[in-house]
């Protein structure tokens, strides 16, 4: 039925979506502000149309969140679905095969920012509400909240739901902003990284300068940068920063192991990405160093001359962003002044350094043993023919502990996207098949966790 459901309206969801994607919500970036607005505005509307009782933009000292909610029986359980509709800038724009905001389809895949983070996913849970509530078969309540600032932070949202904590009233959180292991071995995220997201500017001279007149006598502040960067990791990879390491929980052998049973191809995957080696903090395996160990990474570095041709400047600034992955324990608070206080200290009195945080979030392990993750688990089998294996991310969603701590919930990571789908990166997509397998999914969870909820009463 919810299949057949799906086939006769499988254009009008594509349509509905790539209409979706063609607004360029980058929350990052001020000029976009009104798209951003009307990104949520169209998911107002969409979320009306699928059988929401009630649907509103609500204010906040940044961009809006959109809240919305479908009230079956207040006695039957409550699922919120969290997302984002805010999208990363798409630069590099000449890197693109089509355009970031002209969504097209090719080999059974949806190119566009946002595609996938976190448009596509979200809209998965929009159909899944009109199926159920088309065919009468919902048999939850289900609450949406789905904010523009995500891919910065989600700055405002703490207030939000502190201010808010009535009307987010549920049993559970369910998010799809994550991704599986292939479409061959479905999988449900139990632990997200945290983050602690920095810019640094170093100052050299009052001014540019002739780098011919100067050039060593005066220290470039690009030369300075580049050697402070080098010294955050020593020869095994490991971060250097005083203190970095202190709160990090060693899992046991039998855990890593456990970790590591993950279906994963080395070879294939450096040659997805291009590379002959992969690269990391040693004694570790990949799946381990994007899981379950805390890294550090330059996201942008810029300074000087950097147009067509040759401009001979010794610059007197350089800049840099600087990204540090956190796992359970770490701090994003503690390790964000550990960062400043040594960053500044590598610096020569050549240059004066700033550190400017940008934002943070916690990490999280959710439970396995919950009713939602057996009633997500379920579901995968029911729809994939497969247990869903449960694994690490290497991503960051802070409102994932904002949630446990303000609303006492715990949050079902059961997202549909694949690490090959390019996010954040040019030709961003996703797969028409997790796309609508997606739907059937979440459809299913909702049906399995109202069984579960209620033997368990």
């Amino acid at each position: 039925m919810v299949n057949n459901y799906i086939l006769q309206n499988r254009q009008r969801f594509l349509d509905e979506l790539t209409n979706w994607l063609r607004i360029p919500s980058i929350s990052a970036d001020s000029r976009f502000k009104n798209d951003v607005r009307n990104a949520a505005s169209y998911l107002k509307e969409q979320l009306i149309a699928a059988g929401a009782d009630h649907a509103e933009l609500i204010e906040t000292p940044g961009h809006p969140v959109v809240y919305a909610e479908k009230i079956v029986n207040p006695a039957l359980p409550t699922v919120l679905v969290y997302g984002h509709y805010d999208v990363q800038p798409p630069d590099p724009l000449n890197l693109w095969i089509s355009p970031p905001f002209e969504p097209v389809i090719r080999d059974e895949k949806i190119y566009a920012r946002g595609a996938c983070d976190d448009k596509g996913q979200v809209y998965m849970h929009v159909k899944a509400l009109e199926i159920m509530n088309r065919l009468n078969v919902l048999p939850c309540n289900v609450k949406f909240m789905v904010e523009g600032e995500e891919e910065v932070g989600s700055e405002h949202l703490g207030q939000f739901v502190k201010t808010n904590r009535d009307k987010l009233k549920a049993d559970v959180i369910l998010i799809s902003d994550t991704a599986l292991i292939s479409l061959e071995h479905p999988s449900i995220t139990v632990g997200l990284r945290g983050l602690s997201y920095v810019e640094v500017e170093v100052t050299g001279p009052n001014r540019d300068l002739h780098s011919g007149v100067y050039g060593g006598a005066v220290a470039n502040p690009i030369n300075v940068l580049a050697r402070m960067i080098a010294a955050l990791h020593d020869e095994q990879g490991r971060v250097t920063i005083p203190g970095f390491y202190d709160r990090v929980i060693e899992l046991t052998a039998g855990e890593r192991e456990a970790l590591n049973r993950a279906p994963f191809n080395l070879e294939n995957y450096k040659n997805e990405l291009g590379i002959d080696e992969v690269h990391g903090e040693s004694g570790y395996t990949t799946l381990e160093r994007t899981g379950i160990r805390p890294t550090l990474d330059v996201n942008g570095i810029w300074g000087g001359y950097t147009g067509e041709g040759a401009k001979t400047v010794l610059p007197s600034k350089a800049y840099a962003k600087i990204s540090m992955r956190l796992v359970p324990e770490q701090d994003h608070r503690t390790i964000t002044e550990q960062f400043t206080r040594y960053f500044i200290s590598l610096a020569p009195k050549s240059v004066k350094v700033k550190v400017t945080p940008l934002h943070g979030g916690e990490p999280v392990v959710t439970p396995t043993h919950s009713p939602a993750f057996h009633a997500a688990s379920a579901a995968f089998e029911e729809v994939w023919g497969k247990q869903p294996i449960p694994t690490r991310d290497g991503g960051s969603i802070p409102i994932v502990a904002l949630f446990k701590k303000e609303l006492g919930l715990d949050s079902v990571l059961m997202g549909f996207g694949l690490d090959s789908d390019a996010i954040h990166s040019p030709n961003e997509h996703f797969g028409l098949t997790n796309f609508f397998r997606g739907i059937e999914t979440i459809v299913a969870f909702y049906r399995h966790y109202a069984r579960i909820k209620q033997s368990s009463n």
